[in-house]
């Protein structure tokens, strides 16, 4: 089929003819080598050929067939301008080496401009046109010559077989072949006087029998079945990989619906594919993710106040999730349970999603390999836009994009308030593009109307809370209570490390040793922001700036404030000589936070230098009119055991023009968040302002 394209062919209009400049043929006839001078009109500017001086260009190419190892190679080069433009193109058909009946192809170009009067990225612009317009017309030419056999009754070429007379004559043979220096014989062509057995055995392929065994090509019915629609390109990777997987992989190996999944993730670019199933299968074995479903049971706090679960099935067979994160307390399961449990769950979900997938399969008889999820933002306000919150949001999209690809079928997002665009830019740029493009979202009661929920679900399983008549047992979530908040300490105990590194860190603040943390800032206008809960006591949060370093940190002992449960860290900052007003300035006014409450806020720095957070223990001022301490204050410091406190925080550093963007979208959205610049500076010009939240 390939060499009805010569001398000219119709379908390529640029291809106006060719000429043999050599050919050679063995006496076996396995090996045919001929070489042409081809002529193409390539679609350029009038004044660019006028400038060159040529309306023509020519191209030498040299086809190569070897019948013996069934493979055609096509080396094509450029001979006009050769001095000035160098381009190569390689072309291959060979045989797949796991099903005989399939013939691979494979492509590749090179192009170097040294120069070209002055239009190096014009002629770059149309080599580059006229190659892709080659590539997609590669396969329908091909077909257009196939089927033009077929319609002249040649439906099938015998394999080449070595003849009697060669075999018996090889020797002499050799010796009487004209030797021409100009062309390229392959070393194949030497290698005569083998029976059928052995020409296998020599092309590199396995003695076994190469097609028709399940492990080598799969069953049209378990594809239908359990895979779905493949082309014979994506079963063959299907079948390399999983091959490739048995020879090399020691630990478990997925099943064929998984490395699909992978395979399409990468638009079935086998080597790529490969490498982020390896990474993930090393990742499941390292942290147990296979036995997850049956060894780890959720903690009660995610069994009350996660409000998500699975919900019947869409239309399609998917399996349903119910996601209500409206309702959902981010922050409280953060600081109750910790960024690890929340990914673990999540992780749970993800693989008992798999498991409905195949049992899905089973009951409606055709490949299901992913599921529906169902997101209700009803609720959804500033809280949700919490930084740690959206930052561990974030980690978790990217576990589950590189360890469950493709599994995502649909993701309908209902009743989206107008914060969701905040939240929505946050977080699209670490989701897949193919993922994204499931996303459906709904304003309001949109859903209910025309191409809404009803033409993904069936009436009769539409959640009550979404208007449906079946009762959905999800949970309905509400706020987690700070009574369960943890410190990082004692969610670090609890060793189910699947990350190496936690937001929040916690501290330790006593009467006359406050905790302080140094943040260094090399461009003026940087944004600090900070986010902390006082768990225990009262303290006062204050900034300072001091133009030249601390000396090293060093953690304060404090014997007499020893504690057995896990404690935190305690480390001093500013020097005891240091005078404030001389080496050091207070940048923000002083903030008492009370026990149990959440502070959020940020400043917008004036100047290069070392900042300093820091909480100090906060003593209860004594009544005015008399000596003796009032009754709250005595009670109050019965519930700060030796003059203690505790904090947790996360501090970050973020570019003044990314966070006022941010900033600009949650005022807008009525943050709540009230301003201490006031407080800090009166002057019209200047850059520093806090935002504090609670």
């Amino acid at each position: 089929a390939y060499e009805r394209r010569f001398p000219t062919c119709p379908l390529i209009p640029m291809f106006v003819a060719s000429d043999t400049v050599s050919e050679y043929k063995s006496e076996d006839e396995a090996i045919h080598v001929i070489e042409r001078r081809c002529k193409l009109d390539i679609d350029a500017p009038r004044l660019l050929k006028k400038i060159a001086g040529v309306d023509y260009v020519y191209f030498i190419q040299k086809n190569s067939l070897n019948r013996r190892e069934r493979t055609l190679h096509i080396e094509a080069y450029n001979e006009t301008f050769s001095n000035r433009v160098i381009i190569n193109e390689h072309c291959c058909y060979t045989v797949h080496p796991d099903n005989e009946d399939w013939t691979c192809f494979e492509q590749s170009a090179s192009l170097d401009i040294k120069s070209f009067f002055g239009f190096e990225s014009t002629v770059e612009k149309i080599a580059m046109k006229q190659y892709t317009s080659n590539i997609k017309k590669g396969k329908e030419i091909i077909e257009y010559y196939l089927k033009q056999l077929e319609e002249e009754g040649i439906t099938f070429v015998p394999r080449w077989t070595p003849p009697v007379a060669c075999k018996l004559e090889s020797s002499t043979a050799h010796m009487r072949r004209p030797v021409s220096p100009a062309i390229n014989i392959p070393d194949s062509a030497t290698k005569e006087g083998l029976n059928s057995k052995e020409i296998l055995n020599t092309s590199g392929s396995p003695s076994e029998p190469t097609a028709g065994t399940p492990d080598d090509k799969l069953d049209a019915d378990y594809i239908k079945r359990y895979l779905g629609d493949l082309t014979p390109m994506q079963e063959s990777c299907l079948i390399r990989l999983r091959q490739w997987l048995q020879e090399t992989h020691k630990g478990k190996i997925p099943k064929d619906e998984h490395i699909l999944r992978f395979l399409r993730a990468r638009d079935f670019n086998i080597d790529k594919a490969r490498e982020i199933l390896c990474q993930s299968l090393t990742w499941r074995k390292q942290h147990q993710v296979d036995y997850i479903l049956d060894t780890w049971n959720p903690p009660q706090v995610l069994q009350d106040y996660y409000a998500g679960g699975w919900h019947h099935h869409d239309k399609d067979g998917r399996p349903l999730y119910v996601l209500r994160l409206g309702q959902m307390d981010t922050k409280g399961l953060v600081r109750a349970l910790g960024e690890e449990a929340l990914l673990r769950y999540v992780l749970s979900i993800n693989e008992e999603g798999l498991r409905r997938c195949e049992e899905n399969t089973k009951v409606f008889g055709r490949p299901i390999s992913s599921w529906t999820c169902l997101v209700d933002l009803e609720g959804l306000n500033m809280r949700h836009l919490w930084r740690p919150g959206v930052k561990a949001l974030l980690r978790i999209i990217e576990v589950v994009e590189a360890n469950y690809p493709e599994t995502l079928g649909r993701l309908l997002i209902l009743r989206a308030p107008r914060v969701f665009p905040v939240l929505w830019t946050l977080v699209s740029p670490f989701i897949d593009d193919n993922t994204r493009k499931k996303f459906l979202i709904y304003a309001g009661n949109d859903y209910q109307g025309p191409g809404g929920l009803l033409d993904y679900i069936d009436k009769e399983i539409i959640p009550d809370f979404l208007g449906g008549e079946c009762m959905c047992e999800v949970p309905e979530g509400g706020l987690v209570p700070k009574s369960l908040y943890r410190t990082a300490e004692e969610l670090e105990n609890e060793d189910i490390k699947l990350w190496t590194e936690t937001i929040y860190q916690s501290a330790s603040v006593f009467k006359g040793a406050p905790h302080e943390v140094l943040i260094q800032i090399v461009d003026a206008s940087s944004v600090i922001t900070w986010d902390f809960d006082v768990c225990k006591g009262d303290i006062v949060f204050n900034i300072f700036h001091s133009k030249r370093a601390p000396q090293p940190p060093k953690k304060d002992s404090l014997g007499a404030h020893s504690i057995t449960s896990p404690g935190g860290n305690n480390v001093q900052l500013i020097d005891k000589v240091w005078q404030l007003g001389r080496d050091y300035s207070m940048v923000e006014s002083p903030l008492i936070c009370k026990e149990g409450e959440s502070v959020q806020g940020s400043h917008v720095t004036r100047w290069p230098g070392f900042y300093i957070l820091q909480w100090k223990f906060h003593s209860m001022p004594a009544c005015a009119t008399t000596n003796l301490p009032r009754v709250d204050d005595v009670l109050a410091s019965l519930q700060v055991s030796s003059h203690k406190c505790k904090v947790m925080y996360y501090t970050e550093v973020i570019g003044s023009e990314d966070f006022r963007g941010s900033m600009t979208s949650l005022e807008s959205s009525h943050s709540g968040f009230s301003q201490l610049s006031a407080a800090t500076t009166s002057s019209s010009q200047s850059h520093s302002s806090s935002m504090i939240s609670r």
